[in-house]
This record gives C-alpha cells, sequence and structure tokens, in this order.
C-alpha cells in the first residue's frame, strides 16, 4: 500500500513562500501593497495561509516572471484595467529594455576595439578620437571629456576632442599644457589670489588657446566640428539624457581649487571674451 499524505488546510507564510517559489519577505511586501489580502492570524499570533492565497501567489509569480510590475499585476487582479492595455504596457517596457541590452552590447563592443574607457563615452566621440595610437590620450583628458559629456552632452564632448587631437599630434603644444597644469596645480591656498603670477598665468592660457585654435584650424580639425553637427543631428535620439546647463554643472561639481586658481580662470575667460579690464 503507498502512504496517503492529508494536505494542511492552511499553512505558515514560510512553508506558502517555499510552495511558490518566493521569500517570506516578499510575501509581507505583497501584503503592504495590497496585491495580496493579509489573512487572519492564528492562536499563535502568526499568519495562515489557504488554498485561495497559494493560488494567488502562483500567479504572482507567473506575471512576475513575463516581467508584468506589481502595479499593473494589482490592476489586473481588481479587474480595474482591461489586460490589453496591461501588456500593451508590458510590450512598452521590454521594448525599452531591449533598446537599453543593445546600446549596452555597442558600449562593451566599443570597449573591445578601443582597449580603453574611451569606449564608454558616445559614439560620436569615440569616432573621433580612436584613430590615436596608445597612449596618446591621458587619463585626464578622458577625465575631462567624461564631464564635458556629462554637461554638453556627446555633441560637446566631440567638439572638445580637437584639443586632444591637437595635443597629441603636436608635441610643444603638449609640453606647454603640461607646464600650464603645473603652475595651475601650485596656485594652492598659500598664494593670495590678487599676486601678480595669477594674472601672468592667465595671459599665459589665453596664448596657449589661441595657438591651440591656430593649430586646429591648420588641421582642418574646425571643418570636422561643422559636420558633427550633421551627423548629430541624423543619430540623436528623443530618449537621450537630458543635459543639465553649465551654471547648474559649476554648483554640482566639485573640483576644490584654490582662490588664487579660481581668480586665475576667470581672469583667463575674460580674456578670452574681449580683454582684461584695466586694474582687475
Amino acid at each position: 500500500m503507498y502512504p496517503s499524505a492529508t494536505p494542511p488546510r492552511e499553512v505558515k507564510i514560510g512553508d506558502a513562500a517555499a510552495f511558490a517559489g518566493t521569500t517570506p519577505r516578499a510575501i509581507r511586501h505583497y501584503h503592504q501593497i495590497g496585491l495580496l489580502p493579509e489573512p487572519e492570524r492564528g492562536g499563535d499570533g502568526r499568519r495562515r495561509y489557504g488554498y485561495d492565497d497559494m493560488i494567488r501567489l502562483l500567479w504572482i509569480r507567473k506575471m512576475s516572471e513575463a516581467g508584468i510590475g506589481l502595479d499593473d499585476m494589482r490592476a489586473a487582479f481588481d479587474e480595474a484595467r482591461d489586460v490589453e492595455d496591461v501588456l500593451g504596457r508590458l510590450e512598452e517596457t521590454l521594448a525599452a529594455q531591449e533598446a537599453d541590452i543593445k546600446r549596452q552590447r555597442a558600449a562593451v563592443q566599443r570597449l573591445r576595439v578601443v582597449g580603453s574607457p574611451l569606449g564608454l563615452l558616445s559614439p560620436l566621440v569615440t569616432d573621433r578620437l580612436s584613430h590615436l595610437p596608445p597612449g596618446a590620450l591621458r587619463p585626464s583628458d578622458l577625465d575631462a571629456l567624461l564631464v564635458t559629456e556629462r554637461i554638453f552632452g556627446p555633441l560637446g564632448a566631440a567638439i572638445q576632442a580637437s584639443v586632444f587631437i591637437t595635443l597629441a599630434t603636436h608635441p610643444a603644444l603638449r609640453a606647454e599644457a603640461d607646464r600650464l597644469d603645473a603652475a595651475d596645480a601650485a596656485l594652492d591656498d598659500t598664494v593670495d589670489p590678487h599676486d601678480p603670477q595669477v594674472e601672468e598665468l592667465a595671459a599665459q592660457h589665453c596664448a596657449h588657446h589661441e595657438a591651440l585654435l591656430q593649430a586646429i584650424e591648420a588641421a582642418g580639425l574646425d571643418v570636422a566640428e561643422e559636420k558633427l553637427f550633421e551627423i548629430y543631428d541624423a543619430e540623436a535620439s528623443c530618449e537621450e539624457e537630458p543635459q543639465m546647463s553649465a551654471f547648474e554643472a559649476i554648483t554640482k561639481m566639485p573640483y576644490g581649487f584654490s582662490a588664487a586658481r579660481t581668480r586665475c580662470m576667470e581672469l583667463t575667460a575674460r580674456l578670452l571674451h574681449g580683454g582684461l579690464a584695466a586694474g582687475s
């Protein structure tokens, strides 16, 4: 004779979770959001789950496996929304997930081809710089492009790439950039913002910037920048992450510059935009 087993009338939450293939924590969450009615507690103070509860738990798991969100599950159980509406929302979600996966795969492929963090930037930026030899781009260059892309988007970073192409192909300009970077780093908190060296360094930055622009034009990189607008307009997606304004970025991106270095940057910007007023 085969042994017979009598099924229980009700089970505890641990047994219910084990049978439904979920966890007690998840079941408690279903109670909190109204997806699963909370059963009465027994004499020992513990909840007991019956047949109807188990059926709902099993359907919840099936809908979860299909990608249906908890809100839509609740609406489906309450019959407050047509099932076609729920499925339509699900298809939109799956389409967005497929698009995300496609973008992620493209990023992985770019990383494999480029072989550096440059591949994580947008294709518009990567395409402009991927022809440079290994080591031509420094980590600080990539950092600057990363920040620019966050603030001004792929187009802004792709235009800024002209500077790094020029530095990578003009050793004298790269050496001068390194010298200026070292001078900037020396403007620590011990330097008076109105020290004459601050204004002198700003003038040197301005001269270096002008030299960079001349080299960019001589190489025809400015023409390439104009073509970027056409490429960007053709490839831009309405789902692209919104960019913040330059002012907003200034208030949120920390650099920890000293007062002297900050003034040097301000003086450089004023020189590049029309000259420095006397006595400033």
